[in-house]
């Protein structure tokens, strides 16, 4: 089992920018890609970035490509989502979730991850 815990979120304005942590605890060898995910109210859920626990480079939604940035301290088993230049549109809880991409699958949003974290609401106000 994978615990995940979100931290971070908060109100910002538009133009500005946020960090969320996301704490891995367990039996964290078990998974080998992370993600972010988020979910505005009334809306699906979507994709943001996802990486390969021993990557450095992520895979991005278009929506967040050149403006989020995923990082990873894999000593500290936490990955982190920097949130720059925001608009009110990427107001939504943002969740991250862990799996453990195997065969000719990929660290993107598609795999069925098992392990989610609570999540954390940003805000973002115009």
């Amino acid at each position: 089992q994978v615990q995940l815990v979100e931290s971070g979120g908060g109100s910002v304005q538009a133009g500005g920018s946020l960090r969320l942590s996301c704490a891995a605890s367990g039996d964290t060898q078990s998974v080998n890609c992370m993600a972010w995910f988020r979910q505005a109210p009334g809306k699906e859920r979507e994709g943001v970035g996802a990486i390969y626990r021993t990557h450095t480079l992520a895979y991005y939604a278009d929506s967040v490509k050149g403006r989020f940035t995923i990082s990873q301290d894999t000593a500290k088993n936490t990955m982190y989502l920097q949130l720059d230049r925001v608009k009110p549109e990427d107001t939504a809880a943002y969740f991250c979730a862990a799996v453990s991409v195997v065969g000719g699958g990929y660290c993107d949003f598609l795999p069925d991850y098992p392990y989610w974290g609570q999540g954390t609401q940003v805000t973002v106000s115009s």
